[in-house]
């Protein structure tokens, strides 16, 4: 979320009407999240103005560890170096750091190729934020799960209860500190993500939503105490279900 909402933001100060907008103090502290998009908080130290030159030779890009060798235009200026000296910082500031993580293992090799072609700069700012779309295309639909097992029938479905909330077994990314709470996209994948756990033992898919709209799956270690809901599901799995738990 917060990856795809600063390549949006870099692509509007791309395509900005002032012209293309290079943030010069490009660090974390200068960011906030305001309702779920990431908002520069220090327009200070944005300019406008692309480096002038004669040459190719004069459109070297440094950072600390890369150099990138860019374009001199035909008006003298280093073609799209504002872009690019955002997007790599972006690359070294936060992609690095976020999209290695958290996603479902099918959609990783689709993060690696946006964070190996932006480390480059192989990627410009269109190239980047079309990248990202598909990714959130394919996690939203779930057609990342194609093709994959049915893992739901291992799972007995006990309709109108839900588990007693406490602290259980911890996951990682889980959203609650309590224990593992995660984003799935139907009782399909959550029973794939429990089989996944040797510690879990059940699941309910819970009314809570991610900003994706995708709901949030709380595992457990054992079928724990039972509370009445007309809205809920708990599936226990089959090995670990007893006729006098029933």
């Amino acid at each position: 979320q917060i990856c795809l909402s600063l390549v949006k933001l870099l692509f509007y100060l791309a395509h900005s009407p002032l012209g293309s907008i290079v943030l010069l103090d490009f660090q974390p502290r200068q960011f906030v999240m305001v309702d779920g998009n990431l908002k520069v908080t220090d327009m200070d130290d944005a300019s406008t103005e692309e480096l002038s030159c004669k040459e190719d030779n004069d459109c070297t890009l440094d950072f600390p560890t890369k150099s990138f060798p860019l374009k001199c235009s035909v008006v003298g200026k280093c073609e799209g170096i504002n872009e690019k000296k955002n997007l790599f910082n972006a690359y070294r500031y936060f992609f690095t750091y976020l999209l290695p993580h958290s996603a479902p293992p099918a959609l990783r090799p689709f993060l690696s190729d946006i964070l190996n072609a932006t480390g480059d700069l192989r990627y410009g700012i269109n190239e980047t934020l079309k990248a990202f779309e598909k990714v959130l295309h394919l996690y939203k639909s779930g057609l990342y799960l194609q093709k994959r097992p049915l893992h739901l029938k291992d799972y007995i479905p006990l309709k109108g209860f839900r588990t007693v909330e406490g602290e259980d077994y911890k996951c990682w990314p889980s959203y609650s500190h309590l224990g593992c709470l995660l984003s799935v996209h139907s009782a399909e994948e959550a029973a794939a993500i429990c089989n996944s756990q040797s510690q879990c033992q059940s699941f309910i898919v819970t009314q809570q939503r991610t900003w994706t709209g995708r709901p949030l799956a709380s595992f457990q270690s054992g079928p724990t105490d039972l509370i009445p809901d007309a809205n809920a599901v708990v599936y226990i799995k089959r090995s670990a279900s007893s006729g006098e738990r029933l």
